[in-house]
Formats: C-alpha cells, sequence, structure tokens
C-alpha cells in the first residue's frame, strides 16, 4: 500500500460482505479501463498515471452516465444545484 500512497491516493477499504460497495467499485474499474485505458493502448503502468487526471476530469466533466440521466456528474450538480436555489 506504501507505494499507491506515494501517488497520493488514500487508501481506503470497503466493509466487508458489503457487495454494494464493492460493486461500485468494480463498476468504476471496468467503464474506466473500457473508456480510457484501453482505447489509448498504454503498455505501462507509468503512462496510464501520466493521462489519469485528464481521464478523471473528463469522466466528471463531460462523460454521460446512465445513472445521471446521461448528463456528466458535472452537468448532474449544476442542474441540481439550480433547481436547490
Amino acid at each position: 500500500m506504501a507505494f499507491i500512497e506515494t501517488l497520493g491516493f488514500e487508501v481506503c477499504h470497503t466493509p466487508a460482505y458489503s457487495p454494494e460497495s464493492n460493486g461500485m467499485a468494480k463498476a468504476f474499474v471496468k467503464t474506466f479501463k473500457r473508456d480510457y485505458a484501453y482505447v489509448n493502448h498504454l503498455n505501462h503502468a507509468e503512462e496510464v498515471m501520466l493521462k489519469i487526471n485528464n481521464w478523471i476530469d473528463d469522466y466528471n466533466s463531460f462523460a454521460p452516465h446512465k445513472g445521471l440521466q446521461m448528463m456528466s456528474p458535472k452537468e448532474f450538480i449544476e442542474k441540481e444545484l439550480t433547481f436547490a436555489v
């Protein structure tokens, strides 16, 4: 775990026997690999690490999410804030 912490990640664990939280993590990893890692044909973790911040920004700012009525998280939050006012 020390390696991952040197990259600035915070290690967290899902509760034991909690398929809901583990399922969310697995779904995110699957989507991330499909939409970003595999299409960029990167061969090494170092290459992924150089691009990951931009991918996360794209995922949150522009990529439509089925669970958010095909809006990006950014669009969804902006819409929610508009209705909250």
